[in-house]
């Protein structure tokens, strides 16, 4: 039996959102493989900033997650061209990363299902997520948006292997 997704709220990242992100962010658990520990404020900033633009340009981007209860944010989900000069160079990836109090509750799938539409709309046809394979909690999520494992690569500095899945949609 399928268990319902809760209900989600997205939202064009605000510059506010860049502190959010960082107090969401600031645990080591949440970023055990995006670097192991939070980012600077000023990256957060720029990455607000950079969604503002996508979104702007684009028609989608990584949106703020907000939990529909008391509009906290929970973290960030959605979608934005590759930013990295390895992997999927070129193509649209979906990403989600959320704050441990809402891991195992089905926001990223949920937020993840909401942000497909938008991509879809602005004309995008197939989607990547580069996942840590070592992330069964991403890895679960691919498989409940029905992505397909399409290649395996190592990282720039070859410590770590990332999968790349892939989505028509």
């Amino acid at each position: 039996m399928n268990t319902p997704l809760p209900a989600v709220e997205l939202r064009v990242p605000t510059e506010e959102d860049a502190w959010h992100w960082h107090h969401v962010f600031n645990d080591p658990d949440v970023m055990e493989f995006h670097g192991a520990k939070a980012a600077e404020l000023s990256v957060y900033e720029e990455l607000t900033a950079r969604q503002r633009r996508h979104h702007a340009e684009l028609g989608f981007c990584l949106y703020t997650l907000l939990d529909p209860a008391d509009g906290a944010v929970i973290g960030f989900t959605g979608a934005q061209p590759w930013p990295r000069d390895w992997g999927p160079v070129g193509e649209i990836e979906i990403g989600w990363r959320l704050g441990r109090a809402y891991w195992g509750k089905g926001y990223a799938t949920a937020a993840a299902q909401a942000a497909l539409v938008s991509v879809r709309k602005a004309g995008v046809r197939e989607m990547v997520a580069m996942v840590d394979s070592r992330n069964e909690r991403s890895l679960a999520v691919t498989r409940r948006l029905g992505m397909r494992l399409a290649e395996t690569l190592p990282t720039p500095t070859g410590e770590r292997t990332a999968h790349c899945y892939r989505l028509d949609i």
